[in-house]
């Protein structure tokens, strides 16, 4: 029986999504993408003896054959290292959060040893692909990110437990007072007591194959479709964001075929798609775009930050707005699909931004579709 054994390097970069790396995994997936040896050689900077030698290596350690060996014809998969690659994706995927919380964990024990004056700032947040990538502009400011990935509400309330100085959570601009969205956020948030702080706009709709043979451009079309769907979990801002559209669009919730059927982050949601597990999930598109999916965008949501007022000026605090405002930052976020710089650092009002702690708010769970990156 095979086991599997972690392990981790020291770099000064970092790959865009926080996976644990390994060489067999890579070597499948070169292949699948270039379609030969030589090709998954180039691609990896080996030597093509090295990868055949490798692949030969992996088939006699594992007792299966890993690639179709067809002289004339493409390299291709075999069925077991397909179901292998795509298995450890799908696992990857589902772990994004751990993985990532995992790799700040070790950031800041290492800031502190090299560092003894460095900040440490505990988030805790919805799962986020750009305020996963924060942490490494943060470092310049000797400023590290202990960040955990929870639902929306979880974050809140962590914040209001003393349990972290930071919470993100997210929600479509225009909320109805009395939407679900607003009911479960409102008893959070405190104007008295908090500041939000500008992080960032994203997209959210749905990933769908390549093509989207089903033509699937809204929750209810994947309704009246009976089109298998990949959901989150309770608590989280996307399942709350799904029961609004569900809501306007007049769609029971639970009668969504796969409704029950959960995955713990953004990046899973997309990899169930991808894997064809499912036909739609509602996700972000930087999500959908990194599984080489189509993605039918739904709707622009705003990203925030919360602390307790007086928070705001201690030196952690500043450090980090100070990052959110920095030319590099921004110029990183506007690069990442569906994502756009929105008052990014900016110390906010509650009563101002969020249109249900005002009188006569309305408007619908968001501002229509928006463009998709491309």
């Amino acid at each position: 029986m095979h086991k599997v054994e972690l392990s981790y390097a020291l770099a000064t970069g970092r790959a865009p999504e926080a996976l644990i790396r390994n060489p067999l995994m890579e070597l499948l997936a070169a292949v699948r993408a270039e379609g030969s040896i030589s090709g998954a050689a180039r691609a990896l900077g080996f030597s093509y003896r090295h990868v055949w030698g490798e692949l030969k290596r992996w088939e006699r350690e594992l007792g299966q054959s890993l690639i179709v060996w067809e002289r004339g014809q493409p390299a291709r998969l075999t069925d077991f290292a397909d179901k292998l690659l795509w298995a450890e994706r799908q696992v990857q995927a589902r772990l994004a959060p751990q993985i990532a919380a995992l790799h700040f964990d070790l950031d800041r024990a290492f800031a502190i040893a090299f560092d003894a004056a460095a900040s440490v700032l505990v988030l805790r947040a919805s799962h986020d692909s750009a305020l996963a990538l924060l942490g490494e502009h943060c470092l310049p400011a000797r400023l590290h990110l202990d960040i955990r990935f929870t639902g929306s509400a979880d974050a809140l309330r962590e914040l209001n437990a003393g349990r972290c100085a930071i919470a993100g959570f997210h929600l479509p601009p225009r909320t109805t007072t009395g939407s679900l969205i607003a009911r479960t956020y409102k008893p959070l948030l405190h104007p008295g007591r908090h500041q939000l702080i500008g992080f960032a706009r994203r997209v959210q709709g749905l990933a769908v194959a390549r093509g989207n043979p089903l033509g699937l451009r809204s929750i209810a079309d994947v309704a009246a479709r009976a089109a298998r769907f990949v959901n989150r979990p309770t608590g989280t801002g996307t399942r709350l964001l799904l029961e609004a559209l569900c809501e306007q669009q007049g769609v029971a919730p639970a009668t969504l075929v796969g409704y029950a059927n959960e995955e713990p982050s953004h990046a899973a949601v997309a990899q169930a798609v991808a894997a064809g597990q499912a036909d739609a999930g509602l996700c972000i598109e930087a999500a959908a775009r990194s599984r080489d999916l189509d993605f039918e965008p739904l709707l622009w949501e705003d990203y925030f930050l919360v602390c307790e007022k007086e928070a705001l000026e201690q030196p952690a605090v500043r450090a980090l707005r100070a990052v959110l405002r920095s030319g590099p930052w921004l110029r990183r976020l506007s690069t990442l699909a569906g994502y756009a710089p929105a008052r990014s650092g900016e110390a906010l009002s509650l009563r101002d931004v969020l249109p249900w702690w005002g009188e006569g708010a309305d408007g619908g769970p968001g501002r229509g579709p928006p463009k998709a990156s491309r």
